[in-house]
């Protein structure tokens, strides 16, 4: 099983895309995300695939099932939405190649359909030690965004 995200926000000017591929053991997401400011940028799933109401705004909080706080992606509990941080070099391109054990494209705690959310800053993983940072990580404002869709 295969998806896509075309990640685009016409008032950032940020933007890419996101090949993922279903594994026996997770996912494989590789890609790219351009235009960002150099440093480390939230990146997670989002609960609704809803970009056309308000922009990235509409998509929801981070996609959580369990309904746990927030953590790192190789935290044992975190939402199923969270996938870390994503680093821009001094041009603002970000390569991204992981696979993550917690995401599927099948099931209870398939993606497809949701979209694929690039934050301003960088989130704190959980552990700023207040009620933002176990719900979003503290990752600001949203800069791009994408919904996941099935690909042949």
């Amino acid at each position: 099983i295969r998806a896509r995200a075309i990640l685009n926000n016409g008032a950032t000017g940020v933007g890419g895309m996101l090949n993922l591929t279903q594994l026996p053991h997770g996912v494989r997401v590789q890609g790219h995300v351009s235009g960002l400011s150099s440093g480390r940028h939230g990146f997670h799933i989002h609960q609704w695939g809803d970009i056309h109401t308000k922009g990235c705004d509409s998509t929801g909080g981070h996609f959580n099932p369990a309904g746990v706080p927030h953590g790192a992606q190789d935290d044992f509990e975190r939402h199923v939405g969270d996938l870390g941080n994503i680093v821009a070099d001094e041009q603002g391109l970000a390569i991204i190649d992981f696979t993550d054990h917690v995401i599927a494209l099948f099931g209870s705690d398939s993606v497809v359909g949701r979209a694929f959310v690039v934050h301003a800053g960088e989130d704190d993983l959980g552990r700023g030690g207040n009620e933002g940072s176990a719900k979003t990580g503290n990752a600001g404002g949203r800069v791009a965004c994408g919904i996941i869709a099935l690909v042949p």
